[in-house]
């Protein structure tokens, strides 16, 4: 959609918005005006004596439709405060003109970025009680009543694991960029291990200075580490003798005595072995993910996997032979070559396992991505609400409950991935780094650390290199920024 500004120059407003009514459009800015009927939406402010207006013209299928919104010209007592009320109206208005021309509202109505679930709960911190906190979702935003109810649960799953952190707790993540194929779907960095198996042990040697390098580091800010994650990449990738160097390094470098939750990402089930897996559970491994995304075979071919649904049946068994207590299921809504009953058959075929977390993803056409770059052909946004749905339904009935969710640009029918898990097993580690409550120290290829000044509301993030080659290159600059994550916490107060 051609995207023309007056009075203003708030380009990334325009375009969230324009990704949640219009996902499959994508914003261009031209030096001349619109085709008559052409789609097209012209944005402007005009401020005058007493109040600030933001109209869209919106044109949409020939047709115009036009909205305004309004804010006083006092309540701009700042700088921040009047780039945020600008863009709240900006923002609004074309929503309301967008609203016009679909003949209905989106799921989460308003509500742009990827962490809405950081609106109920800065309500309820600054004393909302959660009927208020819910309020803002509906008369502000316009947040289905779904997905109200979805925002809220998550909510107060945020507010309960915030209450459980220590002062000086962080989370460590350690990235293994490298799988054995790349699915279809995946912008992610990882190397195929065919071409690449070359780089593993050099990777490896890298990692484990960048490990020694962290534990001075978290000892000399007196940090404790509250959880662990294994990402990528999948980390079973990786063959048991190099999983048991890598943990065997972590444990011995890094104090873990307060860790209460490690999470292994398994991921695919072509990876999952049993010595792998009683390495894992040998070195205290108490989660791991065996991630399906769909038990149809003929969409696992078509995302590019090698593996097959009775191999995913095989590694689950495994799994619990090994005695590891927590297992996490991924699918996603969505896929390419699947149906609304297929995805059914998917999780039905999981609920029948017995997982403890199941997650579930609505597809993302991410940049890089081989699905993306092929334009291939997909289920409509119909076919995957008719999806979540069932999803919502059919995991209530099981016993599961949502505790976290977060979106993506360009997700199918604008909607979110979704966290479920029976009563008490919940991944703290996901909820902190999705609603941002602490300090992700993160290692490895692609890993940004991300530093939480949960009170002043600050964050910083510190990137590693995203490639092996080159994280292994520049593992002088990557151990010697660690000091960045000490300085940040600076010195830490002794008992007296």
């Amino acid at each position: 959609m051609k995207l023309y500004f007056h009075g203003h120059d708030y380009k990334y407003a325009a375009e969230q918005m324009l990704l949640t009514l219009f996902p499959a459009q994508r914003p261009e800015y031209p030096d001349t005006p619109p085709e008559p009927g052409e789609d097209a939406l012209v944005l402007s402010l005009h401020r005058g004596a007493v109040w600030v207006t933001a109209t869209a013209k919106l044109t949409y299928g020939g047709t115009d439709y036009r909205a305004s919104r309004r804010c006083r010209l006092e309540a701009l007592t700042d700088e921040l405060t009047t780039h945020r009320a600008l863009q709240q109206i900006l923002k609004l208005a074309f929503y309301d003109a967008g609203v016009a021309a679909r003949g209905s509202e989106p799921p989460w109505g308003a509500l742009t970025g990827v962490r809405p679930v950081k609106i109920p709960t800065k309500a309820m911190l600054a004393g909302a009680t959660p009927a208020q906190a819910r309020g803002v979702l509906r008369d502000t935003y316009h947040v289905t009543p779904l997905r109200q109810q979805l925002a809220m649960d998550c909510a107060q799953a945020s507010l309960n694991a915030q209450a459980s952190l220590g002062q000086r707790e962080v989370s460590l993540y350690v990235g293994i960029p490298f799988c054995p194929t790349r699915c279809a779907y995946c912008s992610f960095v990882s190397a195929d291990v065919g071409r690449a198996l070359k780089l593993i042990g050099p990777f490896l040697d890298a990692l484990s200075r960048e490990i020694k390098a962290a534990g001075a580091m978290l000892e000399e800010a007196g940090l404790k580490v509250r959880t662990l994650y294994f990402g990528g990449g999948t980390p079973t990738t990786l063959s048991a003798h190099q999983l048991d160097r890598l943990m065997g390094e972590l444990a011995e470098h890094i104090d873990l005595s307060g860790c209460t939750e490690y999470t292994v990402e398994a991921g695919r089930p072509d990876t999952i072995t049993r010595e792998k897996l009683a390495v894992l559970a040998r070195r205290g491994c108490g989660r791991i993910s065996v991630n399906p995304q769909s038990m149809e075979d003929h969409v696992l071919e078509a995302m590019g996997r090698a593996h097959r649904g009775a191999d995913i049946r095989a590694a689950y068994a495994m799994v619990r032979e090994s005695g590891i207590p927590c297992v996490n299921m991924d699918l996603i809504a969505g896929l390419p070559a699947d149906t609304a009953d297929g995805f059914r058959y998917s999780l039905d075929q999981v609920l029948a396992m017995g997982p403890e977390n199941v997650t579930v993803h609505t597809l993302a056409l991410k940049k890089g991505s081989r699905l993306r770059e092929e334009g291939s052909a997909l289920p409509d946004d119909r076919a995957v609400a008719d999806m979540l749905d069932y999803a919502w339904a059919a995991l209530g009935c099981a016993g599961h409950i949502p505790y976290y969710l977060y979106r993506q640009k360009y997700m199918s029918g604008s909607f979110e991935n979704v966290g479920w898990c029976l009563p008490g097993t919940q991944s703290l580690y996901n909820i902190c780094m999705m609603e941002e409550l602490h300090t992700i120290v993160s290692l490895g290829g692609g890993g940004v650390t991300k530093l939480v000044d949960s009170k002043a509301g600050h964050i910083e993030r510190l990137a590693n290199p995203k490639y092996p080659k080159e994280y292994i290159e520049k593992i002088d600059a990557v151990c010697a920024g660690k000091e960045r994550v000490a300085r940040f916490y600076g010195t830490p107060q002794k008992e007296v």
